[in-house]
């Protein structure tokens, strides 16, 4: 018989622009200061930690397990596993569903899951052509060789092979795949334009409203140890001076923009989820159950970042759900033109019948119940950590309004796309 798994609290540094105050960090530490946030923050003892699974994007080589280094450097003990997984923008979605999986086969009880990126601290490397005449140059001996393999240098050689937020297949950039979903399905200038005013709009409100803060841990960093316990990417602007800005991506006619995107992040979050027999245990009060979860697959070249409307589709025909029934509506926001798509692909019989599978529309997603602390275009978006932030807005969300079931979902490059429900826990 399964377990049911239960959420009992979740923390994560503030989200910074990257180039900022994070620029100095490696990934690992950031997903140490998210680890210890929790633990700090739910009194849970080393020695009952199962196992620790974060996801990353940006990979380091000097810490391909991501999650041990930051798991020992957050304090944990060293005869507790870790393990790094990676798809992409869903990355801690992933660690947090396999980390759910070993509690309800019995694998484990306590796991803290969650995810971490620095992309202020991106390899940038040489291109192939150098990656291989370095290679080559592990064989040299003599002075004279060396001579013979520095005269085969170019300058050219020498220039980065920069990392792009690009689809490898397609070689095509995010933005431009969305300028053409937004294109598709008919998704206006202005209403991206307005609904990425909204996000920032919100989540200021639940900045000033204390919301986001339940969620931070502060950060201190050497040399002056000054508390960094913001986001310091939410920036309010009239609408008229988001309609002035130039295309970002498809020049000159596109309608993504740097204001309706979102923008690279720094930061670490994580989650503590346990069985329920295990909670009670050790005297947790839980914040929700982790009802179901699913992840899909699309179209590559032509469905890119419509996977939240195919995942919130079959999750909740899966559970006999619908819309309607959800309380809290958690979105990640990649970009204002993929969420406004997603939306009106969950609308359309005609999309719903031929590409999910559905007998009618999923429905209308209310606009009253979505991202009200804001979401990804304004608090930022670090591609390993995003889910884990989601998934305790959620639950927290699900406290303060009094709701029953939490709905988030999110894309992912690769044509991938991932949905949550979970259910407030009874007080």
């Amino acid at each position: 018989m399964s377990k049911r798994v239960v959420l009992i609290d979740g923390a994560r540094t503030p989200f910074l622009r990257s180039g900022t105050d994070y620029m100095d960090l490696m990934s690992y530490q950031l997903g140490a200061f998210a680890i210890k946030g929790v633990l700090d923050k739910t009194g849970i003892h080393p020695d009952n930690v199962d196992q620790v699974v974060m996801g990353t994007v940006v990979h380091n080589v000097k810490t391909p397990n991501v999650a041990r280094e930051s798991a020992l450097t957050a304090g944990l003990n060293m005869s507790t596993p870790c393990q790094t997984v990676s798809q992409a923008c869903i990355s801690a979605n992933q660690a947090i569903s396999r980390a759910a999986d070993m509690i309800r086969l019995g694998q484990a009880d306590v796991i803290i899951a969650g995810g971490t990126d620095n992309t202020s601290d991106s390899p940038i490397g040489y291109k192939k052509s150098m990656r291989k005449k370095l290679f080559n140059a592990q064989k040299l001996k003599t002075t004279g060789d060396m001579i013979k393999f520095a005269m085969t240098l170019k300058i050219s050689d020498f220039f980065p092979d920069k990392p792009a937020v690009a689809e490898f297949l397609t070689d095509r950039l995010m933005g431009q795949d969305c300028d053409m979903l937004a294109a598709k399905f008919s998704i206006k200038r202005e209403d991206q334009d307005a609904f990425a005013l909204r996000s920032h709009t919100l989540a200021q409100k639940a900045q000033d409203d204390g919301h986001l803060a339940k969620e931070i841990v502060s950060v201190e960093l050497a040399p002056n140890f000054k508390p960094i316990d913001k986001d310091n990417g939410i920036r309010v602007a009239p609408i008229e001076k988001l309609a002035k800005l130039k295309p970002a991506f498809v020049k000159p006619h596109g309608t993504l923009t740097a204001a309706n995107s979102s923008f690279l992040t720094d930061g670490g979050a994580a989650v503590l989820i346990m069985s329920e027999e295990k909670a009670k245990e050790l005297g947790f009060t839980p914040k929700a159950y982790i009802h179901d979860y699913i992840f899909t697959g699309q179209d590559i070249r032509e469905e890119l970042l419509l996977g939240p409307a195919y995942a919130m589709g079959k999750i909740l025909e899966r559970n006999g759900l619908k819309m309607d029934d959800m309380d809290v509506i958690e979105f990640h926001e990649a970009f204002a033109g993929q969420i406004l798509a997603n939306i009106a692909a969950l609308a359309s019989d005609d999309f719903c019948k031929n590409n999910i599978g559905l007998e009618k529309a999923v429905g209308q997603i209310p606009m009253d119940k979505m991202n009200l602390w804001g979401g990804s275009l304004s608090i930022g978006h670090p591609f390993g950590a995003t889910g884990a932030r989601i998934m305790t807005t959620t639950a927290n969300r699900l406290i303060a309004e009094g709701g029953k079931y939490g709905l988030l979902a999110a894309c992912a490059a690769g044509a991938h796309g991932h949905a949550s429900i979970l259910e407030r826990y009874p007080s």
